[in-house]
């Protein structure tokens, strides 16, 4: 489809090319493949040339002249200034690749695996790829040892993690994706590489001082405001955190008061004992998922897209490795590969199993989560379902936004809408009594969680709270266990503002709702949905904004044809 508006179109084709040339890690997982046989150049060169173009492609963005821009394209336009505007704080700081290793250890080991997650083309090519990405790691993981000279002991000690995670991938996994001499030999330079990366993790930087956790209050003012397109500030997050969370927990209080239990911990405890048998246990994802899409559609919730998820165990070459890595069950679909159907990671029960090892398996993928999490939030009317949307989109960065990449989404500008919507999803299944009462206890724990991670986000990163407190807070406040309490406040501090967009989003879109259902005569709920979606993962503030706007335009135009037929007041 033509333009009217060339010089917008051709500033976005660069912001686009220049984003999968620096960032060839993301792109792949995108589903440009130009770029597959390259990791990212994180030198004091590349990165000073990266940081040079993010600061000339915002000024172009700044000053492109006057043209009547469609409302996709006002929409990039604003988002990407906003991306460019973080991006260039990002490469300033010493919150990503000048002060955490984890940058270097996410981006090689992911390098070389998401050419295998997905057969989106042909082996050989990506087998090729994949020797010239292992080929690359040594001076990736060089760039990181001369960049890194201080950061956090709790990123030292995750990204000393990854390196085990990839040094079991590349001994045995990868022989058991890949049987290439020239594959091996990279694969065993590559190993040495971590290797020599983990003895500087344990023996240098883990003894010198101490990076910061927090990005500071004006960082993090910056994200809400550029990156979420907030109205409010971090003290309205915190306002809005606090207040729910007194909510959830009474909630919980009244729950466990109803069924005579102690304490809501003690409702919780029970679900670990609703488990499908190990027979029925790789079925009951898909049953449930079935019954989940029937029930959404049943009262018109929203359009269902016919695209299919394929649950199926974690394969053998990266389960060694996947507990040490930010590796997902679910993976947002490549927007640029399109394939017919998705596949779903859960955890395997091998027949070999101990039975100790079985049972312990079957309490964590007990039913409330098989259904909460695996069907709902990821793999069905949340993540899921949004993806195929946004995949259609108008606006090529709400296209691509929330795809998943290395440790985090492609444009932090994705996460209101991604997040947001698949909690919100989770609500919708509550609100039409697909939960039974003991899973309606889980996902009000669930959004105490989500609460708790809002007043997190906020407190650590303005300095009001230590690492030490936040995972101290999960583990009272919330009932996390301590090592999940201080992982989730680890990965917390490395992403500033990235907790809270869980909150935030489900928040706005039930006010949004709330708001255009009271106004709108004869309001659809499928038809909300459905237009809300369309617009791609981009911020849900935006997203409301523009159909406040069409709501208004659609009352005006109403108004004026009662007017003409004599149908007005008076």
């Amino acid at each position: 489809m033509g333009t009217r508006a060339p010089a917008a179109a051709a500033a976005l084709d660069d912001f686009f090319a220049r984003h999968y040339r620096r960032r060839p890690v993301d792109a792949t997982f995108i589903g440009v493949h130009e770029y597959d046989d390259r990791l990212p150049d994180f030198s004091e060169r590349g990165a000073g040339d990266a940081l040079a173009e993010t600061v000339s492609l915002g000024r172009r963005l700044r000053d492109l002249p006057r043209e009547p821009l469609d409302e996709a394209e006002a929409l990039d336009l604003t988002l990407a200034e906003g991306a460019l505007e973080i991006q260039r704080w990002e490469y300033e700081s010493t919150h990503f690749h000048r002060g955490n290793p984890c940058v270097y250890t996410g981006e090689a080991v992911f390098g070389v695996m998401s050419l295998f997650l997905r057969p989106f083309g042909p082996a050989s090519r990506r087998v090729e790829a994949a020797r010239a990405r292992l080929a690359a790691i040594p001076t990736l993981l060089a760039q990181g040892r001369a960049t890194v000279r201080r950061a956090p002991p709790a990123w030292t000690a995750r990204a000393a993690r990854e390196c085990a995670g990839a040094g079991a991938f590349l001994k045995d996994g990868i022989d058991l994706l890949i049987q290439d001499p020239g594959v091996r030999a990279a694969a065993d330079a590559a190993a040495a590489a971590f290797g020599e990366f983990q003895e500087y993790l344990d023996k240098e930087l883990l003894v010198r001082p101490a990076g910061a956790y927090a990005c500071d209050g004006e960082a993090l003012e910056r994200l809400l405001r550029r990156g979420h397109f907030l109205d409010t500030d971090a003290a309205g997050v915190l306002a809005l955190a606090r207040e729910r969370l007194e909510v959830c927990e009474a909630a919980l209080d009244a729950i466990a008061a109803e069924s005579g239990a102690p304490g809501w911990r003690d409702v919780l405890a029970q679900l670990a004992d609703r488990h499908p048998p190990v027979e029925r246990y790789y079925a009951r994802y898909p049953e449930l998922w079935e019954a989940a899409r029937r029930a959404a559609e049943a009262p018109g919730l929203l359009t269902w897209p016919d695209y299919p998820i394929r649950y199926v165990p974690i394969p053998a070459w990266v389960r060694a490795a996947a507990p040490h890595l930010y590796f997902l069950a679910y993976r947002s679909p490549a927007p640029y590969d399109r394939a017919a159907e998705a596949d779903y990671l859960v955890p395997p029960i091998d027949p070999g199993m101990p039975a100790a090892e079985q049972a312990r398996l079957l309490r964590a993928t007990n039913d409330s989560v098989i259904k909460l999490n695996h069907v709902i939030h990821h793999g069905g009317i949340g993540h899921h379902v949004q993806n195929w949307h946004a995949f259609r989109a108008a606006s090529r960065i709400g296209q691509v936004a929330a795809v998943d990449c290395a440790s985090r989404i492609a444009l932090f500008c994705g996460g209101t809408m991604a997040e947001g919507w698949a909690c919100y999803a989770t609500d919708l299944m509550d609100e039409i009594g697909f939960l039974s009462p003991l899973e309606h206890c889980a996902h009000v724990h669930a959004r105490l969680r989500m609460a708790a991670r809002a007043l997190v986000d906020v407190s650590l990163h303005h300095g009001a709270m230590s690492l030490e407190e936040a995972a101290a807070f999960y583990r009272d406040r919330v009932g996390m266990a301590p090592e999940a309490a201080l992982a989730e406040a680890v990965k917390n501090s490395m992403f500033p503002g990235t907790a809270l967009m869980y909150l935030v989003g489900t928040d706005l879109i039930h006010r949004l709702r709330r708001e255009l259902s009271a106004r709108q005569p004869g309001f659809d709920l499928r038809r909300f949905h459905d237009r809300f979606l369309s617009y791609g993962s981009v911020p849900v503030s935006l997203i409301g904004a523009a159909m406040r706007k069409e709501a208004a335009y659609a009352r005006s135009g109403e108004a004026g044809r009662r007017h003409d037929q004599g149908e007005g007041d008076g």
